[in-house]
């Protein structure tokens, strides 16, 4: 299928890994030009530097200054903007190990660098434009374990919501993606939440990843690439009607309907 985004220009933020990285690639396959905003570059991001279409822009997006300057350094139009930037630190040591200062980093990255960068390139969104923010399941099936993340990735699908009835009359739509549990480095990576949990509670990272992927119908992590895919289909014309929504890829984790 055409997606129709063959010229378009596209902003995604966290575009150096992940799930980021894959909008981008998803992005560029369509024929999309991609500006790619994340802290630093990786190999990959480098390797997509080489090609045709896409640049970098590394930019602190915990920082509100570095997120003012993003306009100048953008230019031009914004078709779509992808807010993907975020992480999710696992708090194995319950609610009460949770200080204010991780409570603020935590909403500083996962919802207030979305409100921030949309705040700074709404301007530059054309009608027929489209804001998509990468959620969580955890908004909904919220987790203790990642306590701060939750409460922050909600805030992030009430935002979306809200800004899909402010900019609906004006051409632009605002939807949303929450993914389950995905194949990336914040899950899987040194450092990530299995290892974390592993640590916490002297089971191997492998069996705390077996046991994640028993939460699923499908039995297995979502791949980046198919958030990725997601991403595009929901910035694509194709679909010029849909706002507001929040599209789950959970591997049918999510037990209602």
């Amino acid at each position: 299928m055409d997606l129709r985004l063959s010229g378009a220009r596209a902003v995604v933020t966290g575009a150096s890994r992940g799930i980021g990285l894959a909008a981008v690639r998803a992005l560029l396959a369509e024929e999309a030009t991609v500006i790619g905003i994340a802290r630093a570059a990786t190999d990959e991001s480098r390797e997509l530097e080489a090609a045709a279409g896409f640049r970098f822009v590394a930019a602190d997006l915990s920082d509100p200054a570095a997120i003012a300057g993003l306009r100048d350094a953008v230019g031009g139009t914004v078709d779509v903007l992808v807010n993907n930037v975020g992480s999710a630190p696992p708090r194995p040591g319950g609610f009460a190990s949770i200080t204010d200062d991780d409570w603020l980093r935590t909403y500083e990255l996962n919802a207030l660098a979305a409100v921030r960068v949309t705040r700074a390139l709404v301007d530059a969104i054309p009608d027929g434009g489209a804001i998509v923010n990468v959620v969580s399941e955890n908004a909904i099936l919220a987790d203790p374990l990642v306590m701060d993340y939750s409460a922050a990735k909600a805030a992030l699908l009430s935002f979306t919501k809200s800004l899909s009835k402010e900019l609906g009359p004006r051409g632009i739509r605002a939807n949303s993606v929450s993914p389950g549990p995905v194949a990336t480095a914040l899950w899987l990576g040194a450092g990530g939440v299995a290892e974390t949990v592993s640590a916490a509670d002297g089971r191997s990272p492998e069996e705390v990843r077996r046991a994640a992927e028993q939460a699923m119908i499908t039995g297995r992590f979502t791949t980046p690439e198919e958030v990725g895919s997601l991403v595009a289909m929901l910035a694509s014309p194709v679909l010029g009607n849909l706002t507001g929504s929040d599209v789950v890829i959970d591997g049918g984790m999510r037990p209602t309907m």
